[in-house]
């Protein structure tokens, strides 16, 4: 596993909310110290899970700033920059840069459907030409199910091969072991990192990197078992113990909506209700089904 950049379990952290509907920094970094705590080798904030494209620029620059403020190592934290408006990617990847934060997860400018892999080597390129940091390493973000912009093999080949020191990365959220496999084939050493928390372990197995993943708000410490120990024979039955928590998990917050499902399942592992608190287009469980997971996952814990 040495051989990758960026290697390891990175949560695709929550994004708590005040009863004003504004970020909780507080109640945020100290999520941020308990997924480290729990085993969490990185925090992989505003991501899909972390609501991030329903926050303006500047909530999501001082989202980032109060992780590094509250003592959040900056090597451990690796927000999301990719936007639709390349100068507004640039200018969040290089505030990120200027806290001392130099990985990132970009996704590609989402909003026009069926552009070409020209058009988005083109738009990748122009950011990274632009930002000119050797310190960036990017981890790219292929999530065509919510995005409607495939990453195409290729493409990733073209932007390696373009720029090799920076693009080091992906973030593989289609749920598509095949084609994780694919890209590992094709590009040895180029982190695979996966967005499905049932993938990580035969992902590892075949030579992955890791994993970003939602579940991993509550199930850290199960995620940190499979990375740790997949290959090592003598700890088979515990890694196979925590892959069907992890999946067990993972289920359950895929029963509901899932990103307020998320949320509101940290809210009853920490007892703090806040967490249930999502920020429209996204909205709270209704009562009904608040109850009903409550009593679910009473039933996992």
């Amino acid at each position: 596993m040495s051989y990758h950049r960026i290697t390891g379990v990175f949560s695709a952290a929550g994004t708590p909310l005040t009863a004003d509907n504004t970020p909780d920094f507080a109640l945020f970094t100290d999520h941020c110290r308990q997924l480290l705590a729990e085993g969490c080798h990185g925090v992989a904030l505003l991501g899909t899970t972390g609501e991030a494209n329903s926050f303006s620029g500047n909530e999501r620059r001082a989202i980032l700033e109060a992780a590094v403020k509250a003592g959040i190592p900056a090597d451990r934290l690796l927000p999301g920059t990719g936007v639709v408006a390349i100068p507004e990617t640039v200018e969040l990847t290089r505030h990120a840069l200027s806290l001392g934060v130099t990985k990132v997860v970009m996704l590609p400018p989402f909003y026009y459907k069926g552009v070409s892999d020209d058009g988005l080597f083109a738009a990748y390129s122009q950011v990274l030409e632009k930002v000119a940091d050797t310190r960036l390493r990017v981890i790219l973000y292929h999530i065509p199910q919510v995005s409607g912009i495939p990453l195409s093999i290729p493409l990733i080949g073209r932007l390696i091969a373009a720029f090799p020191e920076t693009v080091v990365g992906i973030k593989e959220s289609a749920g598509d072991f095949n084609n994780m496999q694919a890209i590992i084939a094709a590009y040895p050493g180029f982190s695979v990192l996966a967005g499905a928390d049932p993938l990580l372990l035969p992902l590892m197995k075949a030579g992955g990197a890791g994993c970003i993943t939602a579940t991993s708000n509550l199930v850290a410490d199960s995620l940190r078992t499979v990375y740790d120990h997949v290959h090592d024979e003598a700890r088979a039955a515990d890694v196979e113990a925590a892959q069907a928590r992890i999946n067990a998990y993972r289920t359950l917050s895929n029963s509901y909506v899932q990103i307020p499902t998320i949320k509101a399942m940290v809210g009853l592992k920490t007892g703090n209700p806040a967490w249930k608190r999502t920020r429209a287009p996204l909205m709270p469980l209704s009562e009904a089904d608040y109850a009903a997971l409550a009593n679910s996952y009473a039933k996992l814990s």
